[in-house]
């Protein structure tokens, strides 16, 4: 019986200490900056965006009598995009991040995720309630994404909040626009390519000063 309670206690012991390590590599990972995003991969799907808008102009010149084509290539771009980043993100982050890299990877899934969704649910309740609406689409994606880029700011560089500024800009922008406007290739092309250069130009003079301080 007292081997049985010494056995029991020291799982015990055992668990706690295995949760106050996990604890504290939330906490380590809370505090640090993550550099899973690379600048090229980054740039490329900025330019990724822009040859998006340059197909749209030569294919699609009347989007909105075509909203499931205009569709298709947008939210295709995002798909492939995110693939993308996340696949870089991940191999990034094991090889920067070591011992912290799921809690790291974690905490930039749960940054961006609320936003990716709730810009997934405004496509799918636009489209299919009020079609009419659906011009305001490039608007709202980029205000959303701006609030994405906001949240992720606390374990970014400083500067990064310049980018989610910018796409608040252009998505307020894209909405004053209104009607058919507001689909033109070039409100989707411009705001993700140069937001996206953007984001890679901030992290790479980050990354120039990391090295430089070291």
């Amino acid at each position: 019986m007292y081997f049985v309670m010494q056995s029991e206690s020291g799982m015990n012991d055992l668990n706690k200490a295995l949760g106050d390590i996990g604890s504290i590599r939330r906490q380590v990972a809370h505090s640090t900056e993550f550099r899973g995003y690379g600048p090229a991969t980054l740039a490329g799907t900025g330019a990724f965006a822009m040859a998006a808008a340059g197909a749209q102009a030569l294919w699609l010149p009347d989007p909105a009598n075509h909203m499931p084509a205009y569709l298709s290539i947008w939210i295709w771009t995002a798909v492939f995009s995110a693939a993308l980043i996340g696949t870089e993100m991940y191999a990034r982050t094991r090889r920067v991040h070591s011992g912290m890299a799921d809690a790291m990877i974690r905490m930039a899934v749960e940054q961006f995720l609320p936003s990716a969704g709730a810009g997934a649910l405004v496509t799918v309740v636009l489209v299919r309630c009020v079609p009419a609406a659906v011009w305001m689409l490039p608007g709202l994606w980029q205000i959303i994404f701006s609030l994405g880029v906001f949240s992720s700011c606390r374990f970014l560089p400083r500067a990064m909040v310049a980018a989610g500024a910018w796409y608040l800009l252009t998505g307020l922008t894209s909405l004053s626009l209104a009607g058919s406007r507001a689909l033109s290739p070039w409100a989707m092309g411009i705001p993700y390519g140069a937001g996206q250069m953007l984001v890679a130009g901030i992290l790479l003079f980050a990354a120039r000063e990391d090295r430089d301080e070291s």
